[in-house]
Order: C-alpha cells, then sequence, then structure tokens
C-alpha cells in the first residue's frame, strides 16, 4: 500500500528513535512506482546512478543534468513519496553554487537534498532558503579514492563523530552514515538529534538505506554490507537466453 501523504522533512526528523525509516535508492519511473507501491516512506535519487546505471567509475562524473533527468523519472512514477536529491560532486562547493544546485534539484522534483562531507556552511545557507538538506559522513564516495571503511581508528572514528555533530548543529534534518563500524553508527546515533541512516553503518542506525540494484541483485558483486532481497540480473540473462533460443529455433 502506498502513503497515504508525503512525508515533510521535519515528520522524517520525527522518526528518530520513534519509527525506524526504510530508504531505498531510484533512478527510474517503474522502480519508483513499484517502491511507493511498497510504502518505502523515501526514496534517494542518488549520484550512485553514475556507476550502477550509467557505467561509469566514480559518481564524479555525474552532472546536475544527470541527477534532474533521473529525479524527474522518480518524481512521475511516485508523486506521493519523499525525493531526495544527491548534490553532484563539486556542485556544492561554497553556499551559492550549492543554492543554484539544489534549486535545480527541487525544480526537477525533489523534496529535499544531500550533501557529502562537513559542508556547515552550505547547509545553513540552504535552510535559510527555504531548501531541507541531508548530510552524509564516514565513507564519502564523491572525495574518496577507495571504498574501505573508514572510522577505525580513534583519530578517524572521533574525525566522523565531529562531522555528525557539526551537519546536525548546522541544520541537517537527517544523516547518512556510509561505511564505518557498528559501534561508531551506534554512538553517533545516540549522540546527535537528527535520525541516521545507515548503509554499512550497523543495525543501531535509525534507519537503512541501500541501493536498489543491490537489493534487487543486479550484477554478481556487491559491496559487503549491501543485501539482495532478489537475483534478478540471473532472471533477466534466463529469460533473454530463453529469447534467444526460441527466435533460433523459430518456435516464436
Amino acid at each position: 500500500m502506498s502513503p497515504t501523504h508525503k512525508l515533510s522533512a521535519e515528520s522524517l526528523k520525527g522518526m528518530k528513535s520513534a519509527r525506524p525509516i526504510a530508504m531505498l535508492t531510484a533512478y527510474t519511473t517503474p522502480i519508483a512506482r513499484s517502491l511507493e507501491a511498497a510504502g518505502v516512506p523515501v526514496l534517494l535519487v542518488g549520484d550512485t546512478v553514475g556507476m550502477v546505471e550509467m557505467g561509469f567509475d566514480s559518481t564524479r562524473l555525474v552532472t546536475l543534468d544527470h541527477m534532474r533527468y533521473h529525479i524527474g523519472a522518480v518524481r512521475r512514477g511516485a508523486p506521493e513519496t519523499h525525493i531526495i536529491g544527491d548534490l553532484p560532486y563539486d556542485t556544492d562547493r561554497d553556499p551559492e553554487t550549492a543554492l543554484h544546485s539544489a534549486r535545480l534539484l527541487i525544480e526537477a522534483g525533489a523534496d529535499s537534498v544531500k550533501l557529502e562531507g562537513p559542508k556547515y556552511e552550505v547547509i545553513r545557507h540552504l535552510l535559510a532558503n527555504g531548501i531541507d538538506a541531508v548530510g552524509h559522513t564516514g565513507l564519502t564516495p564523491q572525495t574518496t579514492s577507495n571504498f574501505r571503511q573508514v572510522g577505525r581508528d580513534a583519530e578517524d572514528a572521533a574525525r566522523i563523530a565531529d562531522e555528525a555533530q557539526g551537519i546536525a548543529g548546522a541544520g541537517a534534518f537527517m544523516l547518512v552514515l556510509e561505511h564505518i563500524p557498528d559501534d561508531l553508527g551506534a554512538r553517533i546515533t545516540q549522540n546527535i538529534a537528527i535520525p541516521t541512516v545507515g548503509i554499512g553503518a550497523g543495525p543501531d542506525c535509525d534507519g537503512q538505506v541501500l541501493v536498489i540494484n543491490d537489493l534487487l541483485g543486479f550484477g554478481d558483486r556487491w559491496p559487503p554490507f549491501s543485501r539482495q532481497y532478489a537475483y534478478l540480473g540471473q532472471t533477466i540473462t534466463d529469460a533473454a537466453r530463453s529469447f534467444v533460443t526460441e527466435v533460433q529455433d523459430r518456435s516464436f
């Protein structure tokens, strides 16, 4: 059953310690339609689209035009679901640039925007101009040189915890924690006033997010912190192979 109304940023913030938040990425209209029908309360149109749908080897190649295209597609499929749009790499480098970029994503259909790293002044500027923001710390794919877990030593854990506090203090209504030790995810969740949504950050976060391609089992390799609920990649291969066989033997 689809949600009866779209959740606001304030409603999502109020779910802290009250009801776990389930979030999935979406990039296309048919997927968004199915996720809204399933009652997924919030969809992230992530710049992961560059790697899982467009074949790029980095999220850095994703542009605002790419994001606007996919946000529009997801909005048409999920008109009653809160949609978060990712600000692509270097489109949030300063407050005014970020505001311009965020307005483009909101015009395309996003309800809020997400940005990576300790950009406290940017978050404050967005909020002052009526745009709700989601923070992201831990592993930040736009700036990492690898995808290994971060926050494993005391110094790095302290840095991430400080960033989480700063992002919450700047006015973000939610925080994504990516690929950090479970105990660090739990500690940050306990110590900040906004909901945390983990992706490889342990079960004690206020919610969890998965990349839809990982959830559906597209491809043959997935991040170690993901979980597969289906294996549609193999289903597609099998179906296409059956089609080719039937065309070749003239039974179709």
